[in-house]
C-alpha cells in the first residue's frame, strides 16, 4: 500500500465522491457573489465582492444546507471536474482549482495538516470577512481585492 496522498496519484476525474468533497477546505470563497467588473480595460468579466451566500456559515465557512442548497439557491454550481477547468473566477487558492492546474495543495489545507481548522488559522478562509447576502441591495459597493 501506497504511503502517497490521493490528490497525487488519482486525477481529479477518477476521484470517489468522497475523495472529492475531501478537497474542500472550507475557505467559503466560492460561496461569495459577483459582480460585473466596472473596470471595462480589465480582462477580468467578474469581481468578487464580500456578499456572502444566505446558507454560507460565517464562522465554519460552510454551506449550511450543502445537501439541499439547490432547492434555496437554484444557481449554485456544482463543481465537477470538467467544469472547475472553465471556472476562472474559483479562488487561486483553491484546491479544486490548484489541482487542475497541475499544483499541489498548500500547506494549509486540512489534508496537508491533518487539521480542519488549518484553513481559517492560517488566515485563507473568509471567516470574519463577509456580509450575508440578506443585509446587501448593492453588491457593487462590496468589491474586494483580497481574494485575487
Amino acid at each position: 500500500m501506497s504511503d502517497t496522498p490521493f490528490w497525487k496519484t488519482t486525477p481529479l476525474d477518477q476521484m470517489s465522491p468522497a475523495q472529492w468533497d475531501a478537497l474542500c477546505d472550507g475557505c467559503g470563497k466560492c460561496c461569495l457573489g459577483m459582480v460585473d467588473n466596472p473596470d471595462k480595460t480589465s480582462e477580468r468579466k467578474l469581481r468578487h465582492t464580500n456578499v456572502a451566500c444566505r446558507l454560507l456559515d460565517p464562522h465554519s465557512c460552510r454551506c449550511s444546507s450543502y445537501t439541499d442548497r439547490h432547492r434555496f439557491v437554484p444557481d449554485c454550481i456544482r463543481l465537477t471536474p470538467n467544469k472547475v477547468k472553465n471556472l476562472d473566477w474559483l479562488a487561486p487558492t483553491c484546491a479544486y482549482r490548484r489541482l487542475s492546474e497541475g499544483h499541489d495543495l498548500p500547506d494549509w489545507h486540512h489534508l496537508v495538516t491533518g487539521d480542519a481548522d488549518s484553513v481559517h488559522s492560517a488566515g485563507m478562509s473568509v471567516r470574519g470577512r463577509t456580509v450575508s447576502e440578506r443585509h446587501v441591495d448593492d453588491y457593487a459597493a462590496h468589491i474586494i481585492d483580497w481574494l485575487e
